[in-house]
């Protein structure tokens, strides 16, 4: 009996009609296992990826392959954008074991959960040096059966290896933040491993480096260093340019399958989308590039246009195949994407056709599969015809509308709201878009409405305005308090200060150890074989380091020095790794630029509405000072600490630029707030 048809994740849902009977993850399914005395196959994947959908049309859609698993495995499906917690655990063994790691993970383990056989992706018959699924299930029933002990100690080492790691011998003794010097060691360590080619760090595979880029510009305005502005600019420039960029609808895909942005593995995920108009409306911030206004307004506007949910929140993702129109029901990657030379000519007709195939690299031989191109903005020389290409693209938008749509994973998930609450509430004040700023409102309003319970705790997801069933873990505390003071600097309403107090509350209590080490799920959740702890960034930045970021900006706006040394003990980590790894601690190499500036704190005191007021707070906003935190409120209105005791002066409206509470003469001028607060 397949059991995932009650579950609310969209991903699971997705398979409740294999004929697999699969189990969510529940004690329940280990107890079956333990009665059957049978081992457990863990599948994890989400909703968005593309191999995932393979190896279920390939394995668990097929019959036989499902009465293999039914007769000799209990199976359990995994959402990991659900159950992170599940998936790192379970993924540390995989890439411990096997030196790599992905998605789909097929892990086989024991009745009490332990780990004893790894893969990740099993085609259906033998390929590429890859065992078929079918040898793979034969194996392990095998030495299930006539083996037991062999596996039982093989995953009893792993449990063992797993539950030794500990980082806390990798924080420093003071458990400081990093030094001036140690921040300029991990930008010379991001300048060896950057493409001055292409742009970006590393080869192919590339993913947009969101996290670093934010340490890049805060380490330019603190500093003044070129070298990393024009690491920002050259990387944000190639991927505004490349395929990973929907040069049609805006939005970014996941990544790009090759090192110069060309073809991207074309999902769109909420968070990568959250991450990166912040990133472009920085940018713009620091530079006033037209090219970073557009792309972090179009990436907003996607956002908004096809990630809203009718309850206010943001959808995950949308996946990266879609029917690709033929009438056979077949899904292909891409499809809703990419154009051939025909396509070009069939809605915009000849001329045009030529045009728009010049304009976006679109070429008989096609740069993606069966001839197709996916639409990037090659290098050109010459003026640009911008209403052409207005015409162009707004005709082949039309066009695409048309075309049979990816499918979207609705949940709403509470950390990545949280990142793109920030974003768009940013984005909404420097570019005077205040339907930006409301979407952020709805989304804060819902993960308080839906997402968080009586006693400040959040659950991780929901889906139709109904919260699920998984508890929050570190990032979604932290991304959301972040989230809610970025809004509180942007609206004035001080109610998301406290909200995100409670949030960082529970941070304190249930994440972070007397040592100033972070776990990635509270004391009281659900204990795995190893409670995970990982302080690098992946997708997002790490719940470690946007804990420690969250918390010092919190701190900032309300004097406490709990929150405060909280921070700068969580930043120890940065002083550990940041040296080594600068590409995998980013979010915390930026953090850490914030408290080395202060992080600068400004109280902007006005009737709201006022021009005056206006002025000094939009000059509050566009500050480039690592980190800022801007309060705005009334004349004898203290619902900030900040806030407190800063009259007007000489009855006007006038900001206050302030380190640990203490500050600078007030001012009344616009530009000479900006003055103090550029870098």
């Amino acid at each position: 009996m397949n059991r995932l048809a009650g579950v609310t994740s969209p991903y699971l849902l997705q398979h409740a009609d294999n004929p697999v009977d699969w189990w969510p993850w529940t004690p329940e399914a280990f107890e079956e296992a333990r009665r059957r005395d049978v081992p457990v196959l863990l599948s994890v994947g989400y909703s968005a990826c593309h191999w995932c959908h393979v190896m279920a049309h390939e394995s668990f859609e097929d019959p036989a392959t499902a009465a293999l698993l039914n007769e000799h495995f209990v199976a359990v499906k995994v959402d990991r954008e659900e159950r992170p917690d599940v998936d790192a655990v379970y993924m540390e063994a995989v890439q411990a074991a096997t030196g790599q790691g992905g998605w789909p993970m097929t892990v086989f383990l024991t009745p009490d959960a332990e780990p004893f056989y790894f893969g990740t992706y099993f085609p259906p018959e033998p390929r590429h040096g890859m065992p078929s699924f079918g040898q793979v299930l034969e194996g392990v029933r095998s030495a299930w059966t006539d083996r037991r002990g062999e596996v039982g100690e093989v995953a009893g080492r792993i449990v063992a290896d797993l539950a030794g790691r500990s980082l806390t011998e990798s924080l420093p003794a003071d458990r400081r933040p990093p030094r001036p010097e140690e921040l300029h060691g991990a930008l010379m360590g991001l300048t060896r491993e950057f493409d001055a080619v292409n742009g970006g760090f590393g080869g192919a595979p590339k993913f947009p480096p969101s996290m670093v880029l934010e340490f890049l510009l805060r380490h330019h305005a603190r500093t003044g260093s070129e070298g990393a502005l024009e690491m920002v600019q050259a990387t944000c420039a190639a991927m505004a340019r490349g395929g990973i960029y929907d040069q049609l609808g805006g939005g970014f895909a996941r990544y790009a399958v090759d090192a110069t942005w060309t073809v991207p593995h074309f999902e769109k995920m909420l968070y990568d989308n959250a991450l990166l108009c912040r990133t472009y409306a920085h940018l713009w911030r620091s530079t006033g590039s037209e090219v970073a206004r557009r792309i972090a307004v179009e990436t907003a506007d996607f956002m908004v246009r096809e990630l809203r949910t009718d309850q206010g929140g943001f959808a995950s993702a949308l996946d990266a195949d879609s029917d690709d129109g033929s009438g056979t029901g077949r899904h292909v990657e891409g499809a809703y994407y990419v154009w051939t030379p025909e396509q070009l000519r069939a809605v915009l007709g000849e001329e045009d056709a030529e045009f728009a195939a010049g304009h976006f690299g679109v070429t008989e031989e096609g740069t993606f599969e069966e001839g197709a191109s996916v639409l990037q903005l090659p290098d050109a020389e010459g003026p640009v015809d911008a209403d052409r290409v207005a015409s162009v693209k707004r005709r082949l938008l039309a066009a695409r509308e048309e075309r049979p749509r990816p499918g979207r994973d609705d949940k709403v998930v509470a950390s990545w709201n949280g990142l793109a609450i920030a974003a768009l509430a940013e984005t909404g004040a420097y570019f005077d878009r205040p339907d930006l700023i409301q979407a952020a409102t709805d989304a804060a309003d819902l993960l308080v409405r839906v997402h968080m319970d009586g006693q400040a705790r959040l659950h991780r997801t929901s889906r139709d305005g109904a919260p699920g069933a998984n508890s929050g873990v570190l990032e979604d505390y932290a991304d959301v308090a972040e989230g809610f003071l970025t809004l509180a600097s942007v609206t004035g309403e001080g109610v998301w200060v406290e909200f995100a107090g409670f949030f960082l509350d529970t941070v304190l209590l249930q994440f972070t150890t007397e040592d100033g080490a972070l776990y990635d799920t509270a004391a009281d959740a659900e204990a795995l074989i190893r409670r995970p702890q990982d302080p690098t960034d992946n997708a997002t930045p790490s719940g470690w380091t946007a804990a420690a970021g969250a918390l010092l900006s919190y701190a900032a706006l309300t004097g406490s020095d709990l929150h405060r040394n909280a921070a700068e003990r969580a930043l120890g980590i940065v002083t550990a790794l940041g040296g080594r790894v600068p590409r995998f601690i980013g979010w915390g190499l930026a953090v850490a630029e914030a408290a080395l500036d202060g992080p600068r704190e400004v109280a902007v005191v006005g009737p709201q509405g006022d021009p005056a007021t206006v002025a000094l707070h939009r000059a509050a906003l566009l500050g480039t000072a690592p980190g800022a935190a801007v309060a705005l409120g009334e004349p004898g209105v203290d619902e900030v600490p900040l806030l407190q005791d800063r009259p007007l002066v000489d009855g006007e409206p006038a900001a206050y630029v302030c380190r640990r509470f203490t500050c600078e003469r007030p001012t009344k001028d616009p530009q000479e707030l900006a003055e103090r607060l550029r870098g």
